[in-house]
């Protein structure tokens, strides 16, 4: 398939261009195109992409870049910003993906078919060593983004070192290239997750991948996180009291890590993520 999309969530977009297909990414000034990220697949300008398969849109002002005669579907990544509001699409003819159930649940999308396709993680491997006893957490723009976040949560998880998009404003390490942000996630004892309202963050499920136990507010779709891999809980102090015995005893946080492990790989694996994209673009094409 030739596939146009547009360069908006980069950790998501990493994970759907391992498929195999043909991809066209919009450059300047149309899309960001590749950002100098090492994937199998094209920069282009829009007016090479008429004779595209399908195209997977992700922000509403895409829409009237199409194509005509190109088949879309919408990629929703994010909750809604209160229950039950109206999605900018509700009614639309076509097909509206979800990324968590959650995300589904909350958002009001009337009329139109909604789908369920969870986030698929490319495996960065068992990295985890855990020989810093410090938490670890990455948040983009924790100052602009604040509790919804839980960035006012942080400084009780200390001693923890947060990475991320301007994250110096607050202390922290700032943005890496993702093989060098999994190699330091990876020496960190454990991994805290603290917002409260969010669709569940690549982030987390890539800590999971490497190997980390994790820390994480019961909120939105990670209720769905069994105990066994760290401690889940809407309790922070509970939480405060599990990073800090997870950070003091690393027999207990490397065996909880292998079990986030084996969860994320069984449940966020890549190849269930691009064998469920491949049914429904196959199935939007006709």
């Amino acid at each position: 398939m030739r596939i146009l999309l547009w360069h908006v969530h980069g950790s998501w977009t990493h994970s759907f261009v391992q498929g195999g297909h043909e991809y066209l990414i919009p450059g300047p000034p149309h899309g960001i195109g590749l950002a100098g990220r090492p994937w199998q697949a094209s920069e282009v300008g829009l007016s090479e992409v008429d004779d595209a398969d399908v195209a997977v849109v992700q922000r509403v002002e895409e829409l009237s870049q199409v194509p005509a005669g190109i088949p879309v579907v919408y990629l929703e990544h994010n909750t809604p910003r209160a229950p039950a509001e109206e999605h900018p699409l509700a009614g639309w003819d076509g097909t509206v993906v979800h990324v968590t159930h959650f995300n589904d649940l909350m958002w009001d999308c009337g009329s139109t078919r909604t789908v369920v396709i969870e986030h698929g993680v490319v495996d960065p491997g068992p990295l985890y060593t855990g020989e810093l006893p410090r938490a670890a957490a990455v948040i983009n723009d924790p100052v602009r983004r604040g509790r919804i976040v839980g960035t006012d949560l942080l400084p009780r998880f200390d001693p923890v070192d947060v990475f991320g998009m301007n994250t110096e404003q607050i202390g922290g390490l700032g943005d890496h290239d993702l093989p060098t942000l999994h190699r330091e996630l990876a020496r960190r004892r454990v991994y805290v997750h603290t917002p409260r309202w969010t669709s569940l963050g690549l982030s987390l499920l890539e800590a999971m991948h490497i190997g980390m136990p994790v820390v994480a507010l019961a909120c939105t779709e990670a209720v769905r996180l069994p105990a066994e891999v760290g401690a889940i809980s809407a309790n922070v102090e509970e939480l405060v009291r599990e990073a800090r015995e997870l950070i003091a005893d690393p027999v207990l946080a490397k065996e909880k890590g292998e079990r986030a492990r084996d969860f994320a790989l069984t449940r966020y694996g890549l190849d269930a993520f691009l064998r469920n994209w491949d049914v429904l673009l196959k199935e939007v094409i006709g």
